[in-house]
């Protein structure tokens, strides 16, 4: 049984879980005609298919806390997935990450630090939540889709320059 609870400082070697390989298996293509924005699945051929894993961010809990809500799943003592909320400027909260340990995923951890997260989002005023994905990394920005986000935006100029060219971030929004 996953238990979702808020990570205090007894607990805050658990916001360094590692990152964990991912399959991109596709990119979701974006459109924007008369005010709304749609998507598109593209799924890659076998061949085109790859794997990707971020780098472990070695966050700091002393440094973060003012601004962050640190939300851990736990199976038993073990944290299997982490989301990082931290306050913004406007009316929704910024989900600075988002990561589920991969034995546990496709079981629902996401979506349910996505419903904790909409508590807390509540209960600090906030209309809702927003976040990026990067167009191919298809599974997460179906999950956010199926999770209840809309589409927002589109940011073709954050990897230029970078190794990661050629990307574009997705801006994902949910009204809790």
């Amino acid at each position: 049984m996953i238990e979702i609870r808020e990570i205090d400082g007894i607990h805050q070697a658990d916001i360094n879980i590692p990152n964990e390989p991912f399959l991109l298996f596709g990119r979701m293509e974006i459109s924007y005609a008369d005010g709304k924005w749609g998507h598109k699945d593209v799924i890659f051929d076998k061949e085109n298919m790859s794997e990707m894993c971020f780098p472990d961010e070695n966050y700091d809990y002393e440094a973060m806390k003012e601004n962050s809500v640190f939300l851990g799943a736990y199976d038993g003592e073990q944290c299997v997935g982490l989301a990082i909320l931290q306050d913004a400027f406007f009316k929704y909260m910024y989900l600075y990450d988002l990561k589920v340990s991969g034995a546990c995923r496709g079981k629902g951890v996401g979506h349910a630090l996505m419903k904790k997260a909409a508590e807390v989002c509540k209960a600090r005023g906030y209309r809702g939540l927003y976040t990026q994905g990067q167009n191919n990394n298809l599974g997460a920005c179906k999950f956010y889709i199926k999770a209840g986000f809309r589409i927002g935006g589109l940011d073709t100029e954050v990897y230029k320059g970078t190794s990661q060219e050629g990307k574009a971030d997705i801006l994902f929004y949910l009204d809790v």
